[in-house]
């Protein structure tokens, strides 16, 4: 081949280009809003949420939401609490065992750690339990 020069990696260097472009066209971005109306004391009073994957077009409303970042720099956990004034007690310990429980459930599915998700679980009932023995109690 007379006038051209091989530029060594150049195959290798055109391959991670042509696959970062094949990568950027097979994702999709996806977008979650969460609007919080706060009281003067900046208590909230609504919670609601959006998500441009979802199946409605109207905001959600919620009474509570516990989100969580994982900071893999830091090894930290960034967590957002909020819940409103009218969240009753039992509806929250609603909320709390079937967040335990679907957390057990994405611990396994990430670890395949089969006995700490079973130990999570059972926390998760036993949570339940107690709460619903205390209500008794206290209604008595």
């Amino acid at each position: 081949m007379v006038g051209i020069k091989r530029r060594r990696g150049f195959g290798r260097v055109l391959r991670k280009q042509l696959t970062n472009i094949y990568l950027c066209t097979l994702m999709n971005q996806s977008s979650i809003k969460i609007d919080v109306l706060l009281d003067p004391n900046k208590v909230p009073q609504q919670i609601s949420w959006s998500a441009t994957d979802s199946s409605s077009d109207m905001k959600q409303k919620a009474k509570a939401m516990c989100i969580a970042f994982w900071d893999g720099a830091d090894k930290t956990a960034l967590r957002i609490d909020l819940w409103t004034k009218d969240m009753m007690v039992d509806e929250m310990a609603d909320f709390f065992y079937q967040m335990f429980s679907s957390m057990a459930d994405t611990y396994k599915r990430a670890t395949q750690q089969k006995e700490l998700s079973d130990d999570i679980k059972k926390f998760a009932n036993e949570f339940y339990k107690k709460f619903r023995e205390s209500q008794l109690k206290n209604s008595q």
